[in-house]
């Protein structure tokens, strides 16, 4: 059994005009000790499905279908109390912006010891002592003086190894960060996410790495989800899916990244934007954006506009598009005809 077992998972806001589908029938697995990424542009439903694994989807959003499963138990049926003793302890999570997570009118000690004290029986003195075993473990320097420093007296690149140490006080199984280096320059992201990924390895720590940047999902982890409008349209083993991506949509965001383009000549991109989720088009989401819509003698694929893609599988990976079903089903009765 997988550490976090996500099945058919679907989440929606509930709005005056009616329901909007954030997540639909997303599932997935994370092992002990693996490092998980979720890829897609601003807007895909990465960031609500890794809150969702918690159920820290504020109203008007509710969880509406699916399972979340840790070590056999059911998250998403949990009750508040359950829930507590769940966060932060055994899952931990890193959101974006370090100063939105930070308490700006108490000290980092405050916040760290008051953090175990909710979860363990210690007194003030070992939570301080483990506190600062952890901003040890996080490089920080002076790690004493820091302990009684505010948020606003560091850095962003020291407030998010903070943040990192806190995920890290209770020893958790899980680590979901969600965009962990945005804010930070890119000399700072490197070793905030070599660091993140260091101390995943030495503790056995399962890791879901939220972001767009694709070449961060390529260096830290091992399998990736590629979401588009709120479903996963390929997933599978990392450096596969680098390689040789199987999805119009992935292959876009690939061809996206700046060391893909011709030097003196304009970046390559994927034409239109990302559909809202309350209006989403007919059939596979990405056909109004997609170059592989028509067939070779021309015609558009009846499927693409009608159809809601399922899953195929080509190699490791599974991939959601009726173009690729469509080259693997030509592909077998070539086979069978030899």
């Amino acid at each position: 059994m997988a550490l976090l077992e996500v099945s058919q998972l679907d989440v929606r806001f509930a709005l005056r005009q009616g329901e909007v589908k954030a997540i639909r029938d997303v599932s997935f697995t994370l092992e002990r000790g693996e490092r998980l990424g979720i890829v897609g542009e601003s807007g895909a439903g990465k960031s609500v499905a890794a809150f969702s694994l918690l159920n820290l989807i504020s109203k008007p959003g509710f969880i509406a279908g699916g399972s979340i499963r840790f070590e056999g138990q059911t998250l998403n049926t949990m009750s508040e109390r359950g829930l507590r003793k769940i966060r932060g302890n055994r899952i931990s999570m890193i959101f974006q912006d370090p100063m939105m997570t930070l308490n700006p009118v108490l000290s980092i000690g405050e916040q760290m010891v008051e953090c175990l004290k909710a979860h363990r029986r210690i007194s003030s003195r070992e939570a301080r002592a483990i506190a600062l075993d952890k901003l040890r473990q996080v490089q920080i320097p002076s790690p004493e003086k820091r302990l009684d420093q505010y948020p606003h007296e560091l850095s962003g690149g020291m407030r998010q190894r903070i943040i990192i140490a806190i995920a890290l006080l209770l020893d958790p199984d899980i680590i979901i960060a969600d965009e962990p280096t945005t804010a930070l320059d890119v000399t700072i992201q490197a070793e905030i996410m070599a660091l993140l990924l260091d101390l995943c390895e030495q503790h056995n720590v399962g890791l879901i790495l939220i972001t767009h940047d694709l070449g961060v999902v390529s260096q830290v982890t091992q399998r990736m989800l590629v979401m588009y409008a709120g479903r996963v349209i390929e997933q599978g083993p990392t450096r596969e899916i680098i390689n040789d991506p199987q999805h119009p949509y992935t292959q876009g965001l690939i061809n996206a990244l700046p060391q893909m383009a011709t030097p003196g000549e304009k970046l390559n991109q994927i034409r239109g934007s990302m559909p809202s989720l309350s209006n989403l088009p007919s059939g596979c989401a990405f056909h109004p954006r997609c170059d592989f819509i028509k067939r070779a003698d021309g015609q558009t694929r009846p499927a693409c506009v009608e159809q809601v893609p399922g899953f195929v599988q080509t190699g490791n990976c599974q991939v959601a598009c009726h173009m690729v079903a469509e080259l693997l089903e030509d592909r077998r009765l070539k086979e069978e005809s030899q």
